[in-house]
């Protein structure tokens, strides 16, 4: 433990928004102040006869460099930052370690057709055995495959590949690597040979030599470049990579008190899982399309083990951000939480859908789709924000309760309670949904998990703290929980069966 109050930064980059918030831990408690908040918003460009859509990585750059001299400037002395964001999207570059071109967005159309395209070369199977890694169209692989069919220049000239916290711990430390959580997200590493998938990649024409070393979380990369340093004038700052993936440095901030639990990272996306100590490659995993994805290590004083997050990804609430966006476009301007209460006062159960559908995966006018959704499988329409609202959210549950059923059926184990971080845990409605729906106690909290994690992770490494019962602890004294029981009645059972006819539509 620490002798006196230590900051650390968090560099937390979600595909909505972006946070850099200092932490403040004296030993027992820590205490969060958010220095800089920005917005993510990808950028459509026209490319060839087609738009292409990018993260606007250097403006993101630029906020990062802003959040770390606003630390320094209104905080005083930090002892070192940590950068997690969200998976599969990566940038390359050249021998001189140049960015070759933009990084592309994971809801680019360039992935339609590739898992497919993939199949005609590696059995599902087979890749499923090398990766452990839930099929879905925005992962890395089919991001570098139609790349490789397209004969990509930016491919060809690759000497490195980075995700996208790799790429920014690299300008910020000069240190080319990937980090452990973030690497398993991409289903181009092996978790059984704990390297990346080399003879499935080579099957693919995926150049494995652009893949660079691996290291997990907790490792420290090295202190800020000096021309990082004198540009932002910070000094003795250490980047630690903790886990650089921003749902394995959320789940590392799950307040447990056993360990049969589920967590549920609620965000845009939803993740829902469990840890375990080694993946769950198995014939149940890939008929569920769970995934495998790397955790925060359980430290000791000799050694590190890994973990994975044996979790799925579920479209979250994208649903209701793409709607709120749309009603703003056109002049009606909700808050989340005016939603949220005219969904509490909406009809129950009038209509669901499945949030997994390709028809919500793009952005697009979310509020029609999910009225045409509902008129294609012949349920009553939801005509107003609330109705459309109430429809998402509790579809989302349904989805849970599917969910966390196939857990339980493949690890063989009851999971009780639902831990729910991140920043939809304050969606109180769909937190009582989700109790009512899967009939288990809900705890909700940490907010900023992802942020409560990264820096935590820091005070590991540091040896400021000794153990992930050390990290939760402090998540216990430092944050109060909300919690919700199941309340009885409701028609929960009749809503799940109209439920699972809709997951088997094309």
């Amino acid at each position: 433990m620490v002798s006196k109050t230590e900051n650390y930064l968090a560099i937390d980059l979600g595909a909505e928004s972006g946070r850099a918030i200092l932490g403040s831990f004296d030993g027992q408690s820590l205490t969060l102040n958010e220095v800089h908040r920005f917005q993510n918003t990808p950028v459509q460009v026209l490319q060839g006869s087609q738009q292409a859509m990018h993260w606007d990585i250097l403006r993101l750059w630029s906020e990062i460099k802003n959040g770390i001299s606003l630390a320094k400037k209104n905080y005083g002395q930090f002892t070192s930052l940590g950068v997690d964001t969200w998976g599969v999207d990566f940038g390359l570059l050249d021998q001189s370690g140049k960015l070759l071109e933009n990084p592309y967005h994971y809801r680019d159309s360039r992935t339609d057709g590739m898992v497919q395209e993939a199949f005609k070369r590696i059995s599902r199977e087979h890749i499923f055995e090398q990766t452990g890694i839930q099929f879905m169209q925005i992962n890395t692989l089919y991001q570098l495959l139609s790349m490789a069919l397209q004969k990509s220049p930016a491919l060809e000239a690759a000497a490195t590949f980075l995700t996208i916290p790799d790429l920014l711990n690299y300008w910020l430390t000069g240190v080319k690597s990937c980090e452990f959580t973030i690497a398993t997200t991409t289903q181009c590493y092996d978790p059984r040979k704990n390297n990346w998938a080399y003879p499935m990649l080579e099957k693919l024409n995926i150049p494995g030599s652009i893949f660079p070393n691996l290291i997990t979380p907790g490792t420290l990369l090295g202190p800020v470049h000096a021309s990082i340093s004198s540009e932002l004038g910070v000094s003795d700052v250490n980047v630690i990579v903790p886990a650089c993936h921003d749902t394995g440095s959320a789940v590392a901030a799950v307040p447990a008190e056993n360990e049969d639990y589920a967590w549920i990272s609620s965000g845009t996306w939803s993740i829902m899982g469990v840890v375990v100590p080694q993946p769950f490659i198995t014939p149940e995993s890939l008929e569920f399309n769970f995934t495998n994805e790397g955790g925060v290590s359980y430290f000791s004083q000799n050694s590190r083990q890994n973990t994975y997050r044996y979790c799925k990804n579920i479209m979250g609430l994208w649903l209701v951000q793409e709607c709120r966006r749309t009603w703003a476009a056109h002049g009606q301007t909700y808050s989340y939480q005016e939603l949220t209460d005219m969904a509490a006062q909406a009809a129950p159960l009038l209509a669901l859908v499945n949030p997994d559908s390709d028809d919500f995966l793009k952005p697009g006018d979310m509020p029609a789709r999910i009225q045409a959704y509902c008129a294609r499988t012949s349920q009553a329409i939801p005509e107003t924000p609330g109705a459309i609202v109430r429809c998402a959210a509790e579809s989302l549950a349904l989805k849970y309760r599917r969910v966390l059923e196939q857990m339980e059926i493949t690890i063989g184990k009851h999971l009780d309670p639902i831990h729910i971080i991140g920043g939809g845990s304050q969606n109180q409605l769909l937190d009582q949904l989700t109790a009512d729906c899967t009939n288990r106690r809900v705890v909700t909290g940490p907010v900023e998990a992802t942020a409560v994690g990264n820096i935590l992770v820091q005070a590991l490494a540091l040896g400021h703290l000794s153990s992930i019962d050390d990290v939760r602890s402090v998540v216990k004294h430092s944050f109060t929980p909300g919690f919700y029981s199941p309340k009885p009645g409701g028609s929960w059972d009749e809503a799940y069966k109209r439920f699972l006819d809709l997951e088997k539509l094309p």
